[in-house]
């Protein structure tokens, strides 16, 4: 059996407030990084997904986002607006709307890789604790996803 944390209200033993925290510490610390790239931190990964695979639908976007078409639209017209990608509708299916990068969406791609690599150096982990921290976070986001208990 697995020797589960007693349950608590303290504030210091939430979980929930830890990864809060840390959540707008690294938000934070980005936040002067994209605002130099005309960016907020929901567009950065838009534009992270597009440099991984460029010309992706909005479906699978906000898929991959786990945001709503409604969060993301508006998200997707400030970036076209201002130059980075465009929207088209796709010829094999006109219900959906393709996202690709401009020549200007692609050139930030190498100034993004500053940010990553300035967010390491800031974080200061290892590649054992990246790695490990990346891997507790999905499965922790799977479970809570799932509504799974684990006893």
């Amino acid at each position: 059996m697995t020797a589960l944390p007693a349950p608590s209200v303290a504030l210091d033993d939430q979980l929930c407030f830890a990864l809060y925290a840390a959540s707008r510490a690294v938000t934070a610390r980005y936040r002067p990084m994209l605002d130099a790239l005309g960016l907020t931190y929901p567009q950065y990964l838009v534009m992270m997904l597009l440099w991984e695979a460029d010309n992706q639908t909005v479906g699978q976007l906000g898929s991959r986002l786990a945001l709503d078409s409604g969060t993301l639209s508006p998200l997707l017209k400030r970036l076209t607006a201002a130059g980075l990608v465009t929207r088209h509708r796709r010829v094999e299916d006109e219900r959906s709307v393709a996202i690709a990068l401009t020549d200007a969406g692609r050139a930030l791609q190498d100034k993004a890789l500053a940010i990553s690599e300035e967010m390491i150096g800031a974080i200061g982990f290892d590649t054992s604790e990246f790695d490990d921290l990346m891997a507790r976070l999905r499965l922790l986001t799977e479970r809570v996803n799932r509504g799974e208990v684990v006893c």
